[in-house]
């Protein structure tokens, strides 16, 4: 596929960046008003795409066409949303940057962290990290590439739901008013509602740092726990991702928004949502291996449980869902255990985040 067979067409196609379950979901969104271009890394994808008008056997609008070749996408699209797992992110980035120019959107919608070290150490080689170490994926935008309007997709969007039409929403975070504007035009319809918020940093790390408590919430269910239960972890988990966010630089607006509460409601709740789907199966007694092993898409919430044990060991901070559930994951501390400790856990005050506002 050549870009001259858009470039002829009026109005240039917006750029989809992966094709996951959330990449079909935006892409077919976004098909509904626009032309449409994804990026897929694997040729038999691409082909899939252009031939079948489906990816990964899931139906895509036949107005959709792919590529492998990032240059194509850059010069036939102005506005693109990446949307690739977290430890993918800055390698595709990477392979964007040559093409990418300043007057490029990007607008992704992932929900994780990448980190910044030194070359050739990871995060087995350092005990302590501190926020600088820790980027965002708009973060990873700005620093791999001339792009300077970015902004992300963040909100209780489960792929599966979306793919079948049914009513949602999203926040459109980016600190450009025009990025805001042009996702919401791009995006929104009668059925999906495009809110904005200029707390990129806040809306990216709700999205993020809702994916811990997520675990937590399947972990209780695959233990039979109720409703009382669950409620008792939301809103500890609320004050948690408040806490950990104000660390890493968020606004608490942004988390007690449609992309924080809102957001984290759907996903302690719902079979569909591949974080609750870990915790679930953890408190079946399956270990970590064998659940990575057999999922087709990545539960970003492992990896950030990972980060924010190292960052907090380095700030003095605690969070204990966030540290229990790494013991869970890591070092094989039962569900049942960590879930006694919670109970134990000298909680002083209900909504301490409101309490303690920085200076």
């Amino acid at each position: 596929m050549s870009s001259k067979n858009f470039s002829r067409s009026s109005g240039k196609p917006v750029g989809v960046i992966g094709i996951g379950s959330f990449g079909t979901a935006i892409a077919n969104i976004l098909a509904r008003k626009n032309k449409v271009i994804v990026y897929a890394r694997k040729p038999e994808v691409v082909e899939e795409i252009n031939l079948h008008h489906q990816a990964h056997g899931k139906p895509l609008n036949p107005c959709i066409r792919a590529t492998t070749d990032p240059k194509i996408l850059c010069e036939s699209c102005e506005v693109m949303f990446p949307v690739v797992s977290s430890t993918g992110f800055r390698e595709v980035m990477q392979k964007f940057a040559p093409y990418l120019l300043p007057y490029h959107i990007l607008i992704h919608g992932t929900k994780g962290l990448s980190l910044n070290l030194p070359e050739g150490q990871s995060l087995k080689d350092v005990k302590k990290i501190k926020r600088e170490n820790i980027w965002t994926m708009s973060e990873v935008i700005l620093n791999e590439t001339v792009v300077v309007r970015v902004g992300c997709l963040a909100g209780p969007n489960l792929a599966k739901e979306l793919s079948k039409g049914q009513p949602a929403a999203t926040v459109v975070a980016s600190p450009y008013n025009e990025v805001i504007l042009e996702g919401q035009r791009l995006l929104r319809s009668d059925n999906f509602q495009v809110y904005g918020n200029q707390d990129i940093i806040g809306v990216e790390l709700s999205g993020v740092l809702k994916n811990i408590i997520a675990i937590a919430s399947g972990a209780l269910a695959g233990l039979g726990l109720g409703e009382n239960a669950k409620g008792l972890l939301i809103s500890r988990g609320m004050v948690e991702l408040i806490h950990l966010g104000n660390a890493l630089g968020g606004q608490a607006q942004s988390f007690i928004g449609l992309a924080g509460i809102g957001d984290l409601v759907a996903t302690c709740s719902s079979t569909f949502s591949r974080n609750y789907t870990v915790g679930y199966r953890l408190a079946k007694g399956e270990n970590l291996d064998e659940i990575n092993d057999s999922m087709e898409e990545v539960a970003e919430g492992i990896n950030t449980v990972k980060l924010m044990k190292t960052f907090l060991e380095g700030s003095g901070m605690r969070a204990p869902i966030t540290e229990n559930l790494y013991k869970v994951l890591y070092e094989g501390f039962k569900v049942e255990d960590a879930l006694h400790y919670l109970m134990k856990y000298p909680f002083n005050v209900d909504i301490d985040f409101l309490l303690n506002k920085p200076n």
